[in-house]
């Protein structure tokens, strides 16, 4: 049985948020796993070893999926994944906006998710069927419908860039013409947090990984956010991650907004 305790996740997404603000514009040693823009850090490190030592205390056996250490394996009915540090390139520079990721999945849909701010003290999280909170006050996405006064949020990497069939740079580009504005603020999970609590109206995204996406889509689907991936009726936790988000009726004008470009997978 599925016996898992989102309290518990709230606590150990704190505690590692703890390490991240500690170690907060202190020296640190910065390397670049595989581009420019994809940067590790010691606190990177820190976190997720914290929360390996944590989830295998509380449910030996689990398989854990994690972006600095990969796949653990384990039962694969109960698979966690984790962000110990979304937004590492802010984290790095001193800017004060990343958050710590934990989303679990049983047999194989997504159930739980926790996303916690350090810097902001904000904890959203979510359970199936629970509806989604932040710091104990529940939370409801935008129910802004026209695209005019829209405020979206996207981003972009070098890997999808050198891809031209993948370029967001157009999409990018007619958003800003045809909305209120697109914000990118390089932490996925807060901002798909940030569409859910009505902070943003939408987003769409491309190319992500697992652990980037599977907390923030638990708790903005409980928030009341349609979640599919470009083409607007596929899952879109799959690989390549791509998605949309937004409530009904807007996600549906962003889907019809973004076929013409013809993003591939």
């Amino acid at each position: 049985m599925n016996q898992r305790d989102l309290h518990d996740i709230c606590i150990i997404a704190k505690q590692a948020g703890l390490i991240l603000r500690e170690g907060y514009e202190q020296h640190h040693d910065i390397k670049m796993k595989t581009r420019q823009d994809d940067l590790v850090t010691e606190m990177d490190k820190k976190s997720e070893n914290f929360i390996l030592d944590q989830l295998n205390k509380l449910y030996p056996g689990d398989m854990i999926i994690t972006e600095e250490t990969g796949q653990h394996t384990g039962d694969a009915d109960h698979v966690w994944y984790i962000d110990p540090l979304d937004g590492t390139m802010n984290y790095a520079h001193g800017i004060p906006f990343f958050a710590v990721s934990i989303g679990y999945a049983y047999k194989g849909e997504l159930t739980m998710g926790v996303v916690y701010d350090p810097m902001r003290d904000e904890c959203f999280y979510a359970e199936k069927g629970k509806g989604a909170w932040v710091n104990g006050k529940p939370i409801k996405t935008s129910p802004r419908t026209d695209l005019t006064n829209s405020l979206f949020v996207t981003g972009f990497s070098i890997s999808q860039m050198e891809k031209t069939r993948t370029n967001n740079f157009p999409v990018f580009e007619h958003f800003m013409r045809t909305t209120a504005g697109v914000r990118r603020t390089g932490v996925a999970a807060l901002e798909i947090c940030y569409v859910a609590c009505g902070r943003l109206d939408g987003m769409w995204e491309l190319k992500l990984m697992a652990w980037d996406v599977a907390a923030g889509f638990v708790i903005a689907k409980e928030a009341g956010v349609k979640i599919t991936a470009l083409d607007g009726v596929s899952d879109a936790f799959v690989p390549p991650y791509n998605y949309i988000i937004a409530n009904p009726e807007l996600h549906e004008k962003m889907t019809k907004e973004l076929e013409p470009f013809h993003i591939a997978p």
